[in-house]
């Protein structure tokens, strides 16, 4: 089977209008992308939790709409335009055929096994681990961030696989695929908390978690509060951004036994000052490594010397 694309550029400020309104005249998908994609005038577009984007539209947008072969794309075009508004000459559009494709199949061949450090492999489902031996965590992309792909996530990982917390009890905050938590728990990590505000990044992380046969626990952040575990941690990850790390300052470094170790990503390496301000007050971080503008902060928590000694 075919379909056939109406490929649609227009201005911000209706992007969004004209993709719903495209599914009501009978696409079966739309997307929005950066029509300036791929240039010197591309925009990224994304946010900070609690700072997201209200809209996902650029300046210039490129609206794509996909339909089936045999419908009239331009009535399905004139119907979109009149509904928002718009007259239907002032909507330009091209078309572009999509041929008969085995989707998963091409879906699949886009995510390779990842190598990260010196001995993990990150493995989809369909693919035989490189090397058996390894660390290995059989994990699918899915909605959850966290496959081992950004830097932010293998900065983690990498401290992890150099400081083996053997024996230590591991908090991953802002678990969402739960990643970091099941690499912690294959180091033989003792006890191993993986939270996060997000009940869907639970939900895969419990899934993740189960494949890999790794025994760890999943909150959110209420049901931790009242779970019976002990509150603080040899060591606490949080894979977060910088806004939210600076915010939940008091509250991660609370989190840290005496003596214990905080590690830090999702910042950049322009942010590492403030950030490590943040902190100051509690923990002494520092730069431990940097990825693509990315850097991984860590510091260990002061050992509380009892009065008189």
């Amino acid at each position: 089977m075919s379909w056939t694309e109406i490929v649609i550029e227009v201005a911000r400020t209706h992007a969004e209008a004209l993709s719903d309104a495209l599914f009501d005249a009978g696409a079966l998908s739309v997307s929005v992308e950066d029509a300036d994609f791929g240039t010197d005038a591309e925009q990224p577009l994304f946010g900070e939790p609690g700072m997201e984007p209200t809209e996902a539209a650029w300046e210039r947008s490129r609206v794509v709409a996909l339909t089936p072969v045999e419908a009239d794309q331009a009535a399905i075009v004139a119907e979109a335009a009149e509904s928002i508004g718009l007259a239907a000459a002032d909507l330009a559009f091209t078309l572009r055929n999509v041929g008969d494709q085995d989707w998963v199949r091409l879906t699949q061949s886009q995510f390779e096994p990842i190598h990260i450090g010196k001995n993990i492999w990150v493995v989809p489902s369909w693919h035989d681990a490189p090397d058996p031996a390894a660390l290995v965590l059989e994990l699918d992309p899915g909605l959850a961030f966290g496959t081992g792909s950004h830097p932010t996530t293998r900065l983690c990982m990498e401290w992890l696989e150099t400081h083996a917390p053997i024996g230590l009890s591991v908090l991953d905050y802002g678990c969402g695929s739960g990643i970091l938590a099941m690499v912690a728990k294959k180091l033989d990590a003792d006890t191993v908390i993986g939270i996060d505000i997000d009940p869907q990044a639970i939900q895969s992380a419990v899934f993740n978690t189960e494949r890999n046969h790794c025994d760890v626990a999943y909150y959110l952040p209420d049901e931790f509060a009242t779970s019976g575990h002990a509150h603080t941690f040899d060591v606490v990850v949080a894979n977060i951004l910088a806004n939210p790390l600076k915010l939940m300052a008091p509250m991660l470094a609370g989190r840290v036994n005496p003596g214990g170790q905080l590690v830090l990503s999702g910042v950049l390496a322009t942010q590492v000052d403030e950030v490590a301000a943040a902190y100051a007050p509690f923990i002494a971080l520092t730069v431990w490594a940097e990825q693509e503008g990315w850097v991984a902060l860590a510091g260990r928590s002061p050992v509380t010397v009892p009065d008189g000694q």
